[in-house]
């Protein structure tokens, strides 16, 4: 049975239709049916070029196009394409040859000047450069408003560039590259992000092959917490183009947020696969490879990052994140070289100084170490925005809302699982060590830091007319939406357990505030509040440079006001809610590791299981600054660390005094 063949027009539709679709395959076999019967047809050897070409199979594209312009030299567009592929070669020159060529015989051609201006740019050639885009501008003028958009945007002129891109949408409603610069806008002031995350769907729904639209449509998704559709937007990515090494590394980081450390191990390693020499994912590979317990691998990944870019501040910090791990001599004079350079920009500088700190503090050269954390410190809340006042005044009013007779009036509505064991506290006071003694236990699964309880309090009242928000609005709760509430809880983070098991931990430390409001919607939860010597806590907050989020650790003094307000809070949900709350000092663990891990075990209902007192055999992701020390047995080499700094420490003796006298001996005396 023979083959049916389309005409040439037929057959060109199709072949289009398909490379449209990304499906280059099929666009390659309609090619080749027909160029059986018609081998000299430039049309089709052109549409078989770019089918080759979108499937990364370049040599054969470039054969295909010199072959056809062997049979019509004069064919612009085959110039072109043959320049375009050149180019993916990186074979500039003579890219530039095919593409002014190609100008040559046809100067209309827009995309012509643009790729030839871009292989100009990459070969130093500036100025000729620059005027192809001119060319290219005049012949698109809304790709060069685009253009200048884009600069405003880059120059940090948001207001400007979002008026261009406005304009421009109000033309031409349907124009993709307007919509995905004004989403961009919109994310780099992290405001409107429900309208950039509208618009980007709205690109990709518009130009479902627009690689770019979908790795933006990630980026905003991993923002805003989103990290399964994440996943499907850098996975359209990696099969619209396998060889992209930034949908790759996407996948990787929407893996890791999601919790999926595997995949996003395996993501990673094809990333850097294809571009070794970007320092951002290899610091990405990096940091999974620390999750997942591979330190030799993690620092071979980020020296390679190192390599690539001298002046990358995170990744030293991030290797200083390790904590077990020593600088080479080498590496702190290096940074130390680098912290002399004028143009260094200021979140680089912070990471040197908090990476220098730690590389004093391990050659017990405290007062050095004081200066380079300290002065990180300084130069980081330059950076970021805290409200103490903002933070006191919440906190006053959970307190106010969540009183005795209120959680007397709606107990009994919640939802009754009792899967959660939240652990609470202050950032750096031995919660990771508590999350990996519960993970030993066959029945309970460690999780991560989840942000669904504030998410969900966050919520309540949200769309109320008069303007009341959480706690207040928490006020005119019934019973059922608490036990809706509850439920909800249970729902999301469903996707974080997959062991089966009947319990799970949630580690996210400022859910100290929510304890009364987790009460009322999840009543057999367990609550476990990690304490630690008032001196340690804040000093391992103030030595710790967070990836995001916890502004109030690079003040000293906003640091012992959020301690005391931690305090007063966490006290009303003892005299509120008696025995919903254990107390676990890290400095009774480390000395008696059996006889707490006995209270832990105790207070969430388990038996008593010998492993939890091996917590670091157990195999699991660790995601925070602990991950390589609760992977090692225990020590108490970490006990009033604080004493070290006693003479930079009176500040926190004067706010903290109080509390202080009311601890245990055991850690009112640790470290003498």
């Amino acid at each position: 049975m023979e083959t049916q063949v389309l005409d040439k027009e037929e057959s060109i539709h199709a072949a289009l239709k398909a490379l449209k679709n990304n499906r280059p395959l099929r666009a390659e076999e309609i090619c080749r049916d027909y160029l059986l019967l018609k081998p000299g047809c430039a049309d089709h050897l052109r549409l078989l070029g770019l089918a080759l070409q979108k499937q990364d199979r370049l040599p054969e594209a470039e054969k295909q196009l010199r072959f056809a312009l062997s049979l019509k030299p004069n064919f612009p567009q085959l110039h072109e394409n043959l320049g375009s592929v050149l180019a993916l070669c990186g074979r500039f020159e003579e890219a530039i040859e095919n593409l002014e060529k190609a100008i040559q015989l046809d100067p209309t051609q827009a995309m012509a000047h643009k790729k030839l201006a871009e292989a100009l740019a990459i070969v130093g050639r500036g100025e000729d450069a620059d005027e192809e885009f001119q060319e290219y501008f005049e012949k698109r003028p809304e790709d060069g408003l685009i253009a200048k958009g884009a600069n405003l945007l880059k120059a940090g002129q948001v207001e400007e560039a979002v008026e261009i891109f406005q304009g421009l949408l109000r033309k031409s409603p349907n124009n993709v590259n307007a919509m995905r610069f004004l989403a961009l806008a919109y994310w780099e002031e992290k405001a409107q992000l429900d309208d950039a995350e509208a618009l980007l769907r709205r690109v990709v729904e518009i130009a479902p092959d627009f690689t770019v639209g979908w790795l933006t449509l990630g980026m905003v998704l991993v923002e805003r917490t989103k990290a399964v559709d994440a996943i499907e937007a850098y996975q359209r990515v990696t099969r619209l183009e396998p060889n992209n090494p930034a949908g790759w590394g996407g996948l990787g980081n929407a893996y890791a947020v999601a919790n999926y450390q595997d995949k996003g191990a395996e993501a990673y390693a094809r990333a850097v696969s294809l571009n070794p020499d970007a320092p951002n994912l290899q610091m990405g590979y990096a940091h999974i490879l620390k999750t997942l317990g591979d330190q030799e691998g993690s620092l071979k990944a980020y020296r390679a990052a190192i390599a690539s870019k001298p002046d990358f501040g995170e990744v030293y910090w991030s290797m200083a994140n390790l904590k077990i791990f020593n600088f080479e001599e080498q590496e702190v004079s290096a940074m130390e070289y680098q912290l002399e350079n004028e143009d260094l920009d200021d979140s680089a500088e912070v990471h040197f100084r908090f990476a220098l700190g730690k590389a004093y503090e391990d050659k017990k050269n405290y007062d050095r170490a004081w200066h380079y954390y300290h002065s990180g410190n300084q130069k980081q809340r330059m950076l970021v925005s805290h409200d103490a006042v903002e933070m006191q005044t919440r906190q006053n009013d959970i307190i106010d809302v969540f009183s005795r007779e209120f959680i007397d009036q709606h107990e009994g509505g919640g939802f009754d699982a009792a899967d959660p064991i939240l652990i609470v506290g202050l950032p750096r006071s031995g919660s990771t060590l508590v999350e990996q003694i519960l993970a030993s236990h066959s029945l309970v699964e460690g999780t991560s830091e989840l942000p669904n309880l504030a998410r969900i309090a966050n919520s309540v009242g949200r769309y109320r007319s008069d303007g009341k928000v959480f706690p207040q609005s928490a006020r005119a709760l019934k019973n059922r939406d608490w036990r809706a509430y509850g439920k909800q809880y249970i729902d999301e983070t469903l996707r974080h357990r997959e062991e089966g098991t009947p319990f799970f931990t949630d580690k996210m430390p400022n859910n100290f505030s929510l304890v009364g409001f987790l009460h009322l919607i999840l009543p057999n939860a367990k609550v476990i509040n990690t304490r630690r010597h008032p001196f340690d806590s804040c000093l391992g907050a103030y030595k710790q440079l967070f990836g995001k989020g916890q502004n109030f650790t690079y003040d000293m003094y906003d640091l012992a006001d959020y301690y005391n307000q931690y305090h007063k809070t966490v006290s009303h949900w003892h005299e509120v809610l008696p025995g919903k709350i254990l107390d676990v000092h890290y400095e009774e663990t480390v000395t008696d590791l059996e006889g707490q891990v006995r209270r832990i075990l105790e207070h969430c209902g388990l038996p008593f299981e010998e492993q939890c007192t091996r917590y670091w055999e157990t195999d699991r992701a660790v995601r925070t600054a602990s991950s390589e020390q609760v992977r090692q047995p225990i020590y108490t080499g970490a006990l009033g660390k604080w004493r070290h700094y006693e003479n930079h420490l009176e500040l926190w003796k004067e706010q903290l005094g109080d509390i202080v006298s009311e601890l245990p001996d055991v850690v009112v005396n640790a470290g003498k």
